[in-house]
């Protein structure tokens, strides 16, 4: 690729420390990007996270800048886009309330019988996100290195995963980070957010360039890759900064 059109990102551990705000080294380095190109942040982080993480720290950009800008919480099942005022939804793929119920108990229930539910958590393990519903292991507000060393061969993960997909057929069951586990319709992962910001763009996939930390085969990144979209492996917020300073000089402005 000699420039890319968009530029994608996944947010936790790709853009900032997990759940934490984006560092100013990286917003710094966005709104530089979003003056040659269309940028998107593709994460399994529901929108407050991302007002939170990313919005509130880009708030000086400029009105054109952040009309280039698109989020896509929860995996892609939310698109939202700068109307002038502020982020607003281009569509939401919400879960039913039977859906939610079914996956809330599946993942407790099976989370108890595999020994993978823990009795004093950092926050909930259990979160309703509208249109996905998350697990996570060691509650959302666990430190990274306690959610890095829980399960580094995925197996837990994975074990608990089956389980619950046996239990909800027609939803998908995936694993997100380090220590979680996504549920949101069928058919519905980064591949798909990815495939709906193309058809609302017109930016072909061949076109982007997306940055991920779990591009591994089972990552949850990997769907991104598996539709052909050029993809690059990073290892923490500093190394994404770190190839973005590389890349910054060779874009063609697309503005």
């Amino acid at each position: 690729m000699t420039s890319p059109a968009l530029v994608a990102f996944d947010l936790d551990d790709t853009l900032a420390p997990s759940k934490g705000p984006i560092d100013p080294r990286i917003s710094g380095l966005l709104r530089e990007l979003l003056r040659s190109v269309d940028v998107a942040i593709i994460s399994g982080g529901n929108e407050p996270q991302f007002r939170t993480q990313v919005i509130a720290q880009l708030a000086d950009a400029d009105a054109a800048a952040l009309a280039r800008l698109h989020l896509l919480p929860t995996c892609g099942t939310r698109y939202l886009r700068h109307d002038g005022a502020d982020f607003a939804p281009v569509y939401a793929h919400d879960l039913s309330d039977d859906e939610k119920a079914s996956a809330l108990t599946a993942l407790r229930e099976e989370a108890e019988r595999l020994g993978l539910w823990e009795t004093d958590p950092w926050g909930d393990i259990l979160e309703d996100r509208g249109s996905q519903i998350t697990f996570s292991a060691l509650g959302q507000r666990a430190p990274r290195e306690a959610k890095h060393a829980w399960d580094p061969s995925g197996s837990k993960r994975a074990a608990l995963r089956d389980a619950v997909a046996a239990r909800l057929p027609g939803l998908e069951v995936r694993s997100g980070g380090s220590t979680s586990i996504d549920i949101t319709r069928a058919g519905i992962d980064k591949a798909f957010g990815m495939r709906q910001l193309s058809a609302h763009t017109g930016i072909p996939l061949d076109a982007m360039l997306f940055y991920g930390d779990r591009l591994d085969e089972g990552g949850n990144d990997y769907p991104v890759l598996a539709i052909g979209v050029p993809s690059i492996a990073v290892e923490g917020w500093e190394d994404t900064a770190t190839r973005l300073e590389a890349l910054l000089p060779t874009l063609t402005s697309r503005v």
